[in-house]
């Protein structure tokens, strides 16, 4: 009987552990350079924009907006479809300081923090986490969408609103 709780002890903890693992969105020890770098290529291949949510695996609003996210079909799609999504890690062990200086220190909204950056790797708008909340405990489905939609590579681009020449 002992043998076949401690068997049962080993399994529940390695199961925790990878479900633990599993969860950390944000990695500390990532070159955030060398990942952005990669998602605008990849951003400008598939015609997309590039998604940074800044924040950390010490942040629960961080970890809800990325649950919340993937849970709502339409916000994953919108995601999917018009975004490389990277999590840009900024905690104790790596605070990513050149990079959040190149974008302007945009952890000064607090965390997270969605940076959009075209597909050349250009910073086109930086958007405060707070303005999409449900004034609960999650985030608020319209605003989220509306945030996504406005933003995506569709919306911003010029053929999209065409000037009739005289």
């Amino acid at each position: 009987m002992k043998n076949k709780l401690f068997l049962l002890a080993i399994v529940l903890s390695t199961t925790v552990n990878i479900f633990a693992q599993q969860a950390k969105l944000y990695n500390p020890a990532a070159d955030a350079t060398k990942d952005i770098a990669n998602a605008v290529t990849i951003a400008a291949a598939e015609n997309k924009f590039v998604l940074l949510q800044a924040g950390g695996n010490w942040c629960s609003w961080c970890l809800e907006f990325a649950r919340f996210s993937k849970a709502d079909k339409q916000i994953d799609s919108l995601i999917k479809n018009n975004f490389v999504w990277y999590h840009l890690n900024y905690s104790k062990e790596n605070k990513n300081e050149a990079v959040f200086a190149k974008y302007g220190y945009p952890q000064r909204f607090g965390f997270p923090v969605f940076i959009i950056l075209n597909g050349k790797g250009e910073r086109i708008n930086t958007q405060n986490s707070e303005y999409l909340e449900d004034g609960k405990k999650s985030y608020d489905q319209k605003k989220v969408e509306s945030f996504l939609g406005l933003w995506s590579p569709k919306a911003v681009s010029p053929e999209t609103y065409p000037v009739d020449k005289p």
